[in-house]
């Protein structure tokens, strides 16, 4: 198990929509990449971590949002958003932008789809945090980050944050 470095704002990975992932094909490197991305989103402090974030151009997101504080490790491949509704407008950052958080409308609830660690498909609804972080994880396998939705303004003051925050990023 290896702690990663994660992809920062600017690194072109993070742009780069990710396509879908051949499970078969990835199957035998899955659980030594799995252990490094929780290790890796464990000592970054995250509730999230999508493979572009520690270099990888593939549709592979892991989440723990820890809810009632206790672990629930979700492992989506190839997920995708199959219905959203609600509205929630909350503070949101990212392991890939450290230290910058801004407010973003998101929808409230949202049901996945994904395959799991072991190749089976699933579906999960989330609210709150989880809907939140599923949204989240799902834009960067898209090649978009938190900042790419916010409103003009709002978005022109958090690059204004990052720039200057940039120089401390390591």
């Amino acid at each position: 198990m290896t702690v990663r470095r994660v992809t920062k704002h600017g690194e072109r990975i993070l742009k780069t929509p990710c396509p879908p992932v051949d499970y078969e094909a990835l199957k035998p490197e899955l659980p030594a990449l799995l252990k490094d991305m929780w290790a890796t989103m464990a000592a970054a402090r995250g509730v999230g971590l999508a493979a572009p974030q520690i270099g990888l151009n593939l549709r592979l997101a892991v989440i723990d949002v820890r809810p009632e504080g206790k672990s629930e490790r979700l492992v989506l491949i190839n997920p995708e958003i199959v219905r959203a509704d609600g509205e929630q407008n909350e503070e949101e950052g990212c392991l890939s932008i450290p230290g910058i958080y801004a407010p973003l409308r998101r929808a409230a609830r949202v049901r996945v789809r994904a395959l799991g660690a072991d190749g089976r498909p699933w579906e999960a609804e989330g609210s709150g945090l989880l809907a939140r972080a599923f949204q989240h994880e799902i834009d960067h396998l898209d090649g978009k980050l938190f900042v790419d939705r916010l409103p003009f303004e709002l978005k022109l003051k958090v690059l204004d944050a990052i720039k200057d925050a940039k120089p401390r990023w390591t």
